[in-house]
């Protein structure tokens, strides 16, 4: 006699790499994603975003360098990253076409991309990854949000100018 299956199927969800950025801030005590439309191709605004070590300086304030020191192999990759103060700290990081998740052990940071009529729509998260991140999170936000703005017109501009 054959077995009969009660085993129902989870049900799955696909979610844009925009979507799914907001899902990760939604679990992340503290994390907040800008987003905007940028008037450019998706592969011109993906290439502006993916070029880690060139352009992730340029148009995020409080980072001096990127180096990668591992990969990026399969979408995965180590990167070493110093900012300004010369404070330092290695990031674990997925990088696959639209998709960029950068986890160290107090920051984490990410970038989505998603083709839409009218250009690309483009979104940033920046979260702290500490017990308290989500109360030092609300004290910072004054100054973190126009930082975040600050940094998303920059990258317009660097995709604009190529």
């Amino acid at each position: 006699m054959a077995a009969v299956s009660t085993q129902i199927p989870w049900p799955v969800a696909a979610f844009d790499p925009v979507r799914r950025l907001h899902v990760v801030a939604a679990v992340t005590p503290g994390a907040s994603v800008r987003e905007t439309v940028i008037d450019a191709p998706f592969d011109r605004v993906w290439a502006a975003a993916a070029d880690l070590e060139d352009g992730l300086p340029r148009w995020l304030p409080d980072l001096r360098s990127v180096r990668l020191t591992a990969g990026p192999a399969d979408g995965r990759a180590e990167a070493l990253v110093v900012g300004h103060s010369r404070l330092r700290a290695r990031f674990d990081v997925e990088l696959t076409p639209g998709w960029c998740l950068m986890r160290s052990r107090f920051l984490l940071g990410g970038m989505a991309a998603r083709p839409e009529p009218g250009g690309t729509r483009f979104a940033f998260l920046g979260a702290f990854r500490l017990p308290t991140a989500g109360l030092v999170a609300g004290a910072l936000r004054p100054a973190t949000d126009p930082l975040a703005r600050r940094s998303l017109r920059r990258f317009e501009r660097l995709v604009r100018e190529g």
